[in-house]
Parts: C-alpha cells; structure tokens; sequence
C-alpha cells in the first residue's frame, strides 16, 4: 500500500486524479451513470461517469476553456469524467532534480507550468482498450508563453533521456528512459514522448502528447492501470476530439 501511495506522488499528478491511481478494475461494459452523479464518476474504464442526455446540444455557456473541455458523449467508447482530483494525490508542481528536466516535471502537475492562466482537467476512461486511461487537459496562455512551453519542453525530452527524479510534497520518484515519439496532431505544433514512471519497485509506462493550438495548450497523458508496465498511447481519437472542442470553442 505504501508502493501505491509513493506512486500517487510520482505518476502526473492529473492522470492519477483521472484514475484513482488506487487499482482500477477493467472495463464492464456497463452505460455511464445516466443521473451523471460526479460522486459516482471516477474517469477508470468501467466505473461510472456523467452522462449527456440523448440530442443534447452542445455547452455553450461557460468559459472559453469550459467549452473546450471533453464532456461525456463526445467520444463513443469512452467514460469522461470531470469529478475532482483523487484527495490522495499531492497538489502543486513536481521538482525536478536537474535543472534541464524541470519542464518534464512541471507538466505532471496540477498545470502544464507556471504561466498557465487556467487549466481545466479531464479523466477519460476507454471501454474499448482494457484499463487504458487517459488525462485530458486544456490550459489557457499567452501565445507566447504557450510557444516558450512547448519549445522548453522538445528541449528537455533531448536533454533527458537518462530521466530524473521528482519530488511533490515530500514524495519522490524516478522518470526512467525519457524518449520522444512520432505522434499526429492537428495543432499548430505538438511534442510527444514516452517514459517509465517508477517508485519503490512499483512502475508505469507513461505516455505524454503536448499540443498548441493558438493561445491554448492540451496536455494529454496515458497509461494503462491494470497492467501498469504495458506500453500506452493516447487514441489518436481523443486527441484529435479534443483538439476539434478548442477549435470550436475559438
């Protein structure tokens, strides 16, 4: 039990809030809470999430960044849940331990770094790939604080291969075989890689997509939670869906 809370402190933060980071069982099949209870949402395949009604029009309220945001019914074979972070996952950003890799664990955090103006979080539940879990999150910036990220960010990918250790609120971990990774988007510009997360014998493969589009940056994390060492990628999907809302929300 104290292996799976240390690795609550050492996953993205986010991804962890999306699954329970707490042994998530497989997907059942069964349909989306149709009350769309957010006590019953936990975002984990096969656990309850909040439902659109039939013919629903689309949110038109909101913020900018509200309207962006994934809702349930935006993508078939998935449960997406807007329920609260898991309280056993730490707030704030992770501190690196070398200076180069700080952008790599900054975006584990609660937002993508800190010149994020807003971030609104996502947890995205497959029903077609068992235990595969995705972290969708869209975060608002200056353009060009949004440029700088992603520019921080391809730079420490090359920098750090060889990983790093972070710490968040006095929890720590490792983040082992830091690799970029070919991924299509259909943002202005993107970066993707993959890594090991890892803490006291326990580890997961992480996979990472960051996009810009305009003034906006998604973040994107996967991972598969009952198989925890298995490769992930973010569905190509849920990235192009979620790129589609920004677009929309302008």
């Amino acid at each position: 039990m104290k292996a799976r809370t240390t690795l609550v402190a050492l996953l993205p933060v986010l991804l962890c809030a999306a699954v329970g980071c707490s042994g998530a069982g497989p997907a059942t099949g069964k349909d989306p809470d149709p009350k769309g209870s957010p006590g019953a949402a936990s975002g984990a395949p096969g656990a309850p999430a909040p439902s659109a009604a039939p013919g629903t029009a689309p949110k038109t309220g909101g913020s900018r960044l509200e309207r962006s945001a994934l809702e349930q019914g935006d993508l078939t074979g998935y449960q997406i849940s807007a329920q609260g972070k898991n309280p056993n996952a730490p707030d704030g950003q992770p501190q690196a331990d070398r200076k180069a890799c700080q952008p790599l664990a900054d975006v584990m955090g609660d937002k993508p770094d800190p010149a994020a103006r807003e971030t609104v979080n996502r947890g995205v539940g497959s029903q077609k790939q068992v235990g595969l879990a995705v972290s969708a999150s869209v975060s608002s910036y200056a353009e060009s604080d949004a440029k700088a990220l992603v520019a921080r960010l391809r730079t420490a990918v090359a920098a750090c291969g060889t990983g790093f250790a972070a710490t968040v609120q006095k929890q720590s971990g490792s983040y082992r075989e830091v690799r970029a990774t070919a991924y299509r988007t259909t943002g202005d510009e993107s970066v993707s890689w993959t890594t090991t997360a890892a803490a006291q014998g326990v580890s997961a493969e992480v996979h990472l997509v960051v996009v810009r589009q305009g003034d906006t940056i998604v973040r994107l994390m996967a991972l598969n939670v009952t198989a925890a060492q298995q490769k992930a990628q973010v569905p190509q999907e849920v990235a192009d869906k979620q790129l589609e809302k920004v677009r929309a929300a302008g």
